[in-house]
């Protein structure tokens, strides 16, 4: 649980984080479900000064590399985020004709009695289990910035990372993305350049 103390982080610091639908449900199929991600994600850069180098979300999990506001930990984004979004996605849910609406939020329901949680729907796992990347070392920025970018190629979504909608490889590749993602390029051997946000 998160203590009332924020622990103290190296500004030079970003996350590797992967959320998780309860069970892996792939509740991302409609266009619509995966905006509310993308919306959100741009809400949580403007008001909460969060820093995205790379996103991608997959029909039942989300992988980001952030960094936080004041170098916070990133389990405070992760409760903010799922708080947000969990309301906003069964809204959603709710609206769409979507032939498993009902399947999956008696599921979402049963997963949060087993926790016995207040809340009526559970939507995310619980732990992402963070990863912390120094910024001192582009080469594993970027490497984890192209395995994220390889999802959809991976599951054959798409031949091309950038044919992606629901990815900052749109951004990496000099096209406007959904999410204003700051792109990271590699400057000669050993650095590396953040370039702005589209």
């Amino acid at each position: 649980m998160l203590s009332n103390e924020k622990p103290i982080i190296p500004l030079d610091s970003c996350y590797f984080l992967t959320l998780n639908t309860v069970d892996k449900i792939d509740v991302f199929t409609r266009p619509a479900y995966k905006q509310v991600i993308a919306d959100a994600l741009n809400y949580f850069i403007d008001t909460q000064g969060l820093t995205i180098y790379s996103w991608c979300l997959m029909t039942s999990h989300l992988h980001l590399i952030v960094r936080t506001k004041e170098a916070a930990a990133p389990a405070y984004f992760e409760r903010d985020f799922k708080k947000f979004t969990t309301p906003a996605i069964l809204k959603t849910v709710e609206m769409e004709m979507d032939f498993r609406r009902e399947w999956m939020l008696r599921h979402f329901e049963d997963y949060r009695k087993s926790l016995q949680r207040k809340e009526k729907f559970h939507l995310w796992q619980d732990c992402s289990s963070p990863l912390r990347i120094d910024c001192k070392q582009p080469r594993a920025l970027l490497d984890r910035i192209a395995h994220i970018h390889e999802n959809p190629v991976r599951e054959r979504i798409v031949e091309q990372p950038e044919a992606y909608l629901f990815s900052s490889a749109r951004d990496y590749a000099g096209r406007q993305g959904l999410v204003r993602a700051r792109v990271v390029q590699q400057q000669g051997l050993l650095g590396m350049k953040m370039l702005s946000a589209n």
